[in-house]
């Protein structure tokens, strides 16, 4: 018998019930576990192995970090460590906290220092941390330590080496473990699909999936395929699947929900999410972040409040990074300044993705300081927060501060990326800086990063600007991209401050032919030719225009009132206060005339 069961015939005394009750509630504090742990020490109730053991689990499961730290060092104190449940609620502490190398590390420490006899568990544990996080090496040595204690036969042990394997994208060595299975569950069968479907093999999973008999197709099996499907874009197939399970879940609709709103229907997954028996925080996040995805900020602000309004869950840092964008987009900064006071508030300022997304609206917002004492309070800052800083930056024109934040970015070593010269491209043109631009492009190769069609597209724009229009017709011609609709507007627009109308219908035909809906391409032509008083020119323009279908855009404005945003477009009577707006218009027109629109009634 071992020394924990042993234990478990114990009589616990009053002390050690108490220290149990409080670790059994659902939520716990910091402060709070580390009184029950010096309440142990002070009257030696670490004997208690049980006791001991919640204890490292509860710690791990409050904070992920600090809690998981602290556990490892009370674990680090005990003297003998044979007993199999309390190492494995320690190994899967660090799997819970993704510190998978840790459980690693532990693991052969155990083996090479105390009498630690492994189990099916151990190697489930294992198996799982080598899955996520991609240790090929390390996988396989689990797999011959499995075979060396006698686990293969374990359908446990044997699912998780499936789905390792397949999450290394070894399937070979999935479906070899998967063959050799005596008794296979419908876990089984779902890790190996899932292996299959995580490395592109869409027919060999759908195989499988037609293999297994229909009562052993669960709800889980159902959502691999689905998810499957959504991950390439064949919506038609999920939905056929979606519409013959048996039964469905949270998991189902949320991923039928993310997959139209990846496709651009977010009409179609706005249907699905009303039509939800139940919400999670999930399926609230996928349909805000869709409105964000597919430009509709103001239906993500409104699915957001109603989110707040009904209570019914918080909003997590998942939320926040989705409808940021939306509130950036709309310079909704009072909403800005209530989610960043929340942020603070839940302590979901410790993820670099909250704070990256709140220096970037904030920066949209035109609230560049605001956005640099974001920037300065976050402690463990990543290569995307100076990103997004750099970017805010120059779009606010402040140009020779984003290139000094550059040059700090690479002193305290932080290596910089793609989007990282992006934003120093775009910080030399909005700054009209042209030799720093044409510097920094040609560094993108010193810094091992390769120049995309947007770092090509931001140079061209910048020497367009500047009026090296030849320089720019050249790159053009060598880039090794095909020019987008974007660079050949941005280089007719250059031609247009420039008068070189020879130049801009060299490309206007290409541009037209490429996006001819685009209204900007046949204006600034028209404009051209209307300086130069060639009106034949002008109306067949207007023509072509005609016949492409391209319409000048509509202007539109936006104004946030007491936290609420409006949208005013032009012509549009559709606002319910229009009336009474029309009429203060009018009364401020008269008033610029110098008339008194008062008397002007009578």
């Amino acid at each position: 018998m071992s020394e924990i069961d042993t234990q478990s015939t114990w009589i616990w005394n009053p002390k050690e019930r108490k220290c149990l009750s409080i670790l059994q509630r659902k939520i716990h504090g910091r402060a709070t576990l580390l009184q029950v742990h010096a309440f142990m020490l002070r009257n030696a109730l670490e004997t208690n192995l049980n006791l001991l053991t919640k204890l490292i689990a509860t710690l791990s499961s409050s904070d992920p970090q600090c809690g998981t730290h602290h556990a490892r060092r009370l674990f680090g104190q005990i003297r003998h460590k044979s007993n199999t449940f309390l190492c494995n609620t320690m190994m899967k502490a660090h799997l819970n906290s993704g510190q998978f190398s840790e459980a690693a590390v532990l693991y052969n420490e155990l083996r090479r220092k105390d009498s630690f006899g492994p189990d099916n568990y151990t190697f489930s544990t294992l198996a799982k941390c080598c899955g996520l996080s991609f240790s090929v090496f390390e996988g396989t040595e689990v797999h011959a330590h499995v075979l060396k204690y006698g686990f293969k036969s374990n359908l446990y042990v044997a699912t998780a080496l499936v789905d390792m394997y397949g999450k290394l994208g070894k399937m070979g060595f999935a479906r070899k473990v998967f063959d050799e299975m005596i008794e296979r569950s419908q876990v089984s069968w779902t890790a190996l699909i899932g292996g299959y479907l995580r490395n592109g093999e869409m027919g060999v999973a759908k195989e499988l999936f037609d293999l297994m008999l229909e009562s052993e197709k669960d709800t889980a099996a159902f959502n691999v395929m689905i998810d499957g499907y959504v991950k390439v874009g064949d919506m038609e197939k999920g939905k056929r699947l979606f519409d013959v399970m048996p039964e469905r879940n949270v998991v189902s609709w949320t991923s039928m929900i993310d997959g139209y709103c990846s496709n651009g229907d977010v009409e179609e997954a706005r249907l699905l999410f009303d039509a939800m028996p139940e919400r999670n925080l999930y399926s609230w996040n996928a349909m805000i972040g869709g409105y964000c995805q597919n430009k509709q900020p103001q239906e993500a602000m409104r699915l957001f409040h109603e989110l707040l309004t009904e209570k019914a869950f918080d909003p997590d840092d998942v939320t926040v990074v989705s409808v940021l964008p939306a509130i950036a987009d709309l310079g909704a900064l009072d909403m800005g300044n209530w989610v960043y006071e929340f942020v603070k508030r839940k302590k979901l300022d410790r993820s670099s993705n909250v704070c990256t997304a709140l220096i970037d609206m904030y920066a949209k917002c035109g609230e560049i300081d605001k956005a640099r004492w974001v920037f300065d309070e976050v402690q463990h800052r990543k290569t995307c927060t100076w990103n997004a800083l750099i970017n805010g930056l120059a779009v606010n024109g402040r140009a020779k501060e984003a290139l000094e934040v550059f040059l700090d970015m690479k002193i305290q070593g932080f290596k910089p990326n793609e989007i990282t010269v992006l934003g120093v491209l775009s910080a030399c043109n909005h700054g009209g800086l042209v030799e720093e631009g044409r510097r920094w492009f040609k560094a993108m190769e010193e810094l091992r990063l390769t120049a995309g069609i947007e770092h090509y597209g931001c140079l061209v724009d910048l020497l367009g600007r500047a009026g090296y229009l030849e320089e720019a017709e050249k790159l053009i011609e060598s880039m090794p991209y095909e020019a987008n609709g974007i660079i050949l507007s941005s280089f007719i627009f250059a031609c247009g401050y420039a008068k070189d109308i020879t130049r801009a219908e060299r490309v206007v035909k290409k541009a037209i032919n490429m996006e001819p809906w685009n209204d900007g391409n046949y204006i600034m032509l028209r404009n051209l030719y209307a300086i130069e008083r060639r009106w034949g020119h002008v109306e067949e323009i207007k023509g072509l225009m005609r016949m492409k279908g391209a319409k000048k855009e509509v202007g539109c404005s936006v104004i946030e009132i007491g936290s609420r945003v409006w949208e005013f477009v032009a012509g549009d009577k559709a606002h319910p206060q229009w009336e009474t707006m029309h009429v203060v218009l009018e009364q401020l027109q008269m008033n610029m005339k110098g008339l008194d629109p008062y008397l002007s009634e009578h």
